[in-house]
């Protein structure tokens, strides 16, 4: 998110008296990485085309963070589908659990499965075409989930689409007592400290990460605020290579944005 790269592709219409639903979903390649994008030069999802279910962007690394403090999640779910990269990793590195993808969008959804490899629903794989507005305020789904990703943007990438606190306080809600909510904000754009308050609001403790490339932040959120002492760092830190051992995600990075914070 928040990376321009020229899309080769262009949508024409013949109806210009109407406006569409959705942006257009257009693609991009370079140097052997596929690229999402809404009819603009925003980038909206990356897949390295010979390692389909590796998070390609470092943001999007980021957003498994909370794998620092969840070893094994049983349920996990996203809010806006992207490339399908964080699903897609999700559903490949924790076979025990059931991964949800909320995507309003259909087209989004059609295009992870013809070109970003999106495996077919099956009983373990949740993708669903509906508002995540309406997701989080099913009651239902209320004290379920381990993990939520969120990565909620429109073509113009001027900020998260939902960002109130009532939003953020349905997003808590869905998450066990245990749960990590991670949200992609842009940290030099005026949504950043409007999203930081909401969720500060709605959650017990939030962290922001350092500053990636081209203004991105990911924020954790915790439902129940962590333990941050020394022991607990400690622990965090033997966790942290566990993860780097077996996935090559950049997890003592992750670790030494968090020990800034405290």
């Amino acid at each position: 998110m928040l990376i321009k790269r020229k899309s080769i592709e262009q949508q024409e219409s013949s109806r210009p008296a109407r406006k569409p639903r959705y942006a257009p979903v257009t693609l991009s390649e370079l140097d052997g990485v596929r690229y999402l994008h809404f009819g603009t030069e925003w980038v909206q999802g990356a897949m390295r085309i010979r390692k389909p279910d590796w998070p390609e962007l470092e943001y999007a690394q980021q957003m498994m963070a909370w794998m620092l403090w969840i070893a094994a999640p049983q349920r996990l779910a996203q809010l806006g589908l992207g490339t399908a990269a964080l699903t897609k990793f999700c559903y490949r590195q924790f076979p025990a659990a059931h991964v949800s993808a909320v995507e309003l969008n259909p087209a989004v959804i059609a295009v992870c499965a013809s070109m970003f490899k999106l495996p077919p629903n099956d009983e373990r794989l949740d993708v669903l075409e509906m508002d995540a507005l309406d997701f989080v305020n099913d009651s239902a789904r209320h004290g379920t989930l381990d993990a939520l990703q969120v990565d909620l943007y429109d073509a113009t990438a001027r900020g998260p689409v939902l960002d109130s606190a009532d939003f953020y306080a349905a997003c808590a809600a869905c998450l066990a007592p245990h749960g990590i909510m991670t949200v992609n904000l842009f940290g030099d754009h005026p949504s950043y400290a409007k999203n930081v308050k909401a969720m500060k609001f709605a959650f017990d403790h939030v962290i922001c990460l350092p500053e990636v490339h081209d203004g991105n932040v990911v924020a954790l959120a915790f439902k129940t605020r962590p333990a941050l002492d020394a022991d607990a760092l400690a622990a965090l830190a033997a966790r942290a290579a566990d993860i780097v051992a077996a996935t090559k995600l950049p997890a003592k990075s992750w670790l030494k944005g968090i020990q800034s914070t405290v």
